[in-house]
């Protein structure tokens, strides 16, 4: 990874300040973060905003979410180490190069053809090899290589994703921004002796989950 000089101390300052102070505790994901290079997953001219506490536009009207957020939502799947995990959104690459580092297998579906194709390039240019990316309406998921252990929804829904709950795998969590367009809540899902049990880790703000089983308008 490059992880050069020039960015060590805003990275470190982003675990202490941003992750650890806050609600952020497990060692994995700090780790992950900690050696994921965020500054190049976003445009040059914005790299030197990366470790900031908040989030940056990656282009079509799609933004990387704010580091506490990824961590959170990140910590909220429980991840051990030999999980298949389902991620919708996959924008900059960034929250798929995390998981990479946490997990087996990572796929990761993306509905704009250009950010992509650009996050796959970028992936597989660091060495993130165990994530594959599709091109496709991420609402329908990945059906023939469910049942995954984990799915995490990089975007809000206007309800709770059934396509998505069908196929987690029992004991499996789903983390997801519900809501209205403009406000949600960051709901986790547990997938329990056939029920569903929800928790609710509060307010957030997404940019909308596009497709046939969302917000359908301006899908492409």
């Amino acid at each position: 990874m490059n992880n050069s000089d020039e960015f060590r101390k805003p990275r470190e300052n982003m675990i202490e300040i941003q992750l650890r102070r806050r609600d952020i505790s497990d060692e994995r994901v700090l780790l992950a973060m900690q050696e994921t290079p965020r500054h190049l997953f976003v445009d040059e001219n914005m790299a030197g905003k990366a470790y900031q506490d908040n989030p940056l536009p990656i282009g079509e009207r799609q933004t990387i979410s704010q580091p506490y957020i990824v961590a959170c939502m990140t910590q909220a799947l429980m991840l051990k180490g030999t999980e298949k995990v389902l991620e919708i959104g996959t924008g900059s690459g960034y929250q798929a190069a995390i998981l990479s580092t946490l997990v087996d297998r990572v796929f990761s579906i993306e509905r704009k053809p250009r950010l992509g194709r650009q996050a796959e390039k970028l992936l597989q240019k660091l060495g993130y090899h165990n994530v594959l990316v599709r091109i496709a309406d991420g609402t329908y998921g990945w059906p023939e290589e469910s049942p995954f252990d984990a799915i995490i929804v990089t975007a809000a829904a206007p309800n709770l994703q059934k396509k998505l709950i069908n196929q987690l795998r029992e004991g499996g969590r789903l983390v997801i921004p519900v809501g209205e367009a403009h406000v949600q809540d960051l709901l986790v899902y547990r997938k329990k002796r056939g029920e569903i049990i929800e928790d609710n880790l509060g307010r957030c703000r997404f940019v909308k989950l596009i497709g046939k089983h969302a917000w359908e308008s301006d899908f492409d």
